[in-house]
């Protein structure tokens, strides 16, 4: 696990986490995954962190899971059993974690934010977006209803949820404000220092205050079924996988990665 993937620092009471891996559009490998959860562990440890801010190197926030593993992956027998164990820990495990750490989280997201990027992004407790972010989750068409973390209907609304992940199209960061999964919309030249003076401003709060009033929101949304509806449509997911291991003998039915191209490209790719 390399600490270059992911980068730490504190500074005025505030835990900065980078994604480094700008060369592959931030894409998360199994290293980079483990070494988020360990750096979202120290924050979450440290008293002198009251507020966390989860920002990435280079032109996009991430690309989502790194599918590139291509031939050797292919070559591994599979089971459902494989990728449930795999899954429950280091996606919507680590999502649900960071989630529920109890000090406040900022998500600064710029350029394209697919699939697994949305893992990233929506447990952070505001997010302040580049006026470039893109966000997407266009694995139905890899036979699966969409990524590991079912945060779509409590972010976007049951419509808007369907429609992303039916046609597979982006959604701009001014449509994500105005549905409520985006915070603020900022200049992407302004991006850094937008999100580190929200960070201060909320770090000058008693850290004690912080922690009910993040407790009070994600009990009420748990008391609504949060949770519990995370955890019930990530085994859909992995029957989704099970699938396209029927159809193909591998976890994937398209090529993820020319899809995750085109949408950051140009147009949103087509199911």
């Amino acid at each position: 696990m390399s600490d270059d993937l992911v980068l730490y620092d504190v500074a005025d009471n505030i835990a900065t986490i980078t994604l480094n891996r700008p060369e592959a559009a931030n894409a998360q490998n199994p290293d980079l995954l483990h070494r988020l959860d360990a750096c979202w562990t120290m924050a979450e440890n440290d008293d002198d962190v009251k507020v966390i801010i989860l920002n990435a190197n280079g032109k996009h926030f991430s690309s989502g899971h790194d599918m590139r593993g291509g031939d050797s992956q292919a070559a591994k027998k599979w089971t459902v059993q494989d990728i449930y164990k795999i899954e429950t820990r280091q996606y919507v495990g680590y999502s649900l974690h960071w989630r529920n750490v109890p000090k406040p989280s900022i998500a600064a997201v710029q350029g394209v934010c697919i699939a697994g990027g949305l893992l990233l992004a929506w447990p952070c407790d505001l997010i302040v977006a580049a006026d470039n972010a893109k966000f997407s989750d266009p694995v139905v068409a890899m036979g699966i209803g969409g990524v590991e973390y079912h945060g779509h209907t409590w972010e976007l609304g049951a419509r808007l949820a369907k429609e992303i992940l039916f046609t597979g199209r982006a959604i701009n960061a001014e449509e994500a404000k105005a549905v409520g999964m985006v915070n603020r919309v900022v200049p992407l030249d302004d991006l850094q220092s937008a999100t580190r003076e929200l960070a201060l401003e909320i770090a000058s709060k008693h850290p004690w205050a912080l922690r009910m009033a993040k407790r009070a929101v994600n009990q009420t949304l748990d008391i609504q079924g949060f949770t519990n509806a995370v955890q019930a449509v990530f085994d859909v997911h992995t029957l989704g996988h099970g699938h396209a291991m029927t159809e193909c003998g591998y976890p994937v039915l398209v090529d993820l990665e020319a899809m995750k191209k085109e949408i950051a490209s140009k147009e949103p790719a087509k199911a």
